[in-house]
């Protein structure tokens, strides 16, 4: 398990690089709290991104877009929440929710991969 958590953190901080290349400001790594984990929170422009990084060697299990089930997006949204709460961030803040999906070297960014959902 420790050598997963190596290869996510690592893929995690290769999407970093990519948004920050794009512009993108990098506000939290890893965002933990008792209802779970976002991997990136970022501000693109004046949006504030929640992004998943999933990561797949190759496309025989599927696509790493799809790892990321309703169960999981329920989560992040309630992640979102909670962080949005902590930081005093208002409703009225422009959010999305972003999938990096990593396949072997590729990084494809979905933008706007799953609804708000409560």
């Amino acid at each position: 398990m420790g050598n997963r958590r190596k290869t996510g953190t690592e893929y995690e901080q290769k999407t970093a690089e990519y948004l920050e290349s794009l512009g993108w400001k990098i506000l939290e790594r890893n965002y933990r709290c008792r209802i779970g984990e976002i991997d990136l929170i970022a501000l693109d422009g004046r949006t504030l991104v929640f992004v998943e990084v999933k990561y797949r060697r190759s496309g025989a299990c599927g696509s790493p877009g799809e790892a990321v089930d309703v169960r999981k997006q329920h989560t992040i949204c309630r992640v979102a929440d909670y962080y949005r709460m902590v930081h005093g961030i208002p409703e009225t803040q422009s959010c999305r929710f972003d999938v990096a999906a990593v396949q072997g070297e590729r990084l494809e960014l979905l933008r706007n991969a799953f609804p708000y959902r409560q």
